[in-house]
């Protein structure tokens, strides 16, 4: 099974990652986690140009196409191959990010950028996305308690850039049944919950389908 977590930034993506590993391999799954942009070594090169808050300078469409680039590597090099092998692969964001960062948020031509993804990804397709959408008062909250040293170039972006980027994730789940919204701002152990129903849920629809 191929699973990406979505959201705007601090969301709490990383910890519901990690819960849900815990829980897949508890009962007998292996996984691989993997986190974007990076998961390779020139994914991880790559990384480093578009989240070094020194990089103000960079236009949005290099941007979008250094994402791009990290991706591609990354589906080549590992997750088509973690696929194939029957792993549970679970990756901290994937090509909907593009869509509601570069697209919905810095507004770049929204087919172009759907085009662009579905080039990239090929046949490396999620089976179920999890958008944890919290409010932009709450992740503004939760930016602080961080401080500004420690954020990186795109954490950095103004307020007025995530509303843009939530509306962009809140339409695309209205729009695709794959993406399940869940209020990333109820209690850790909750969002855990409804995370594993939606999974034993597509597991038993999985397994239907192979009957």
């Amino acid at each position: 099974m191929f699973i990406t977590f979505e959201g705007i930034d601090f969301c709490g993506k990383s910890t519901q990652v990690k819960l849900l590993a815990d829980y897949l391999e508890k009962n007998n799954k292996t996984v691989k986690l993997i986190r974007e942009p990076g998961g390779t070594e020139i994914s991880e090169k790559i990384r480093e140009i578009l989240l070094d808050k020194n990089n103000q300078v960079m236009n949005y469409k290099t941007e979008l196409l250094l994402f791009a680039a990290s991706r591609a590597q990354l589906i080549n090099e590992k997750i088509e191959e973690f696929l194939k092998a029957g792993y549970y692969v679970i990756a901290d964001r994937l090509h909907d990010s593009s869509i509601a960062y570069q697209g919905y948020g810095r507004g770049i031509d929204l087919e172009f950028v759907k085009n662009l993804q579905r080039f990239v990804l090929g046949s490396a397709f999620p089976d179920i996305t999890f958008f944890l959408d919290i409010s932009i008062e709450e992740s503004t909250r939760r930016k602080q308690k961080i401080g500004k040293p420690d954020l990186d170039r795109i954490e950095l972006s103004q307020e007025l850039f995530y509303e843009k980027v939530r509306k962009g994730y809140i339409q695309m789940a209205e729009q695709d049944s794959r993406i399940k919204r869940i209020n990333g701002e109820q209690p850790t152990e909750a969002v855990n919950a409804k995370i594993i129903e939606e999974i034993k849920a597509l597991e038993l629809k999985l397994a239907g389908a192979k009957e």
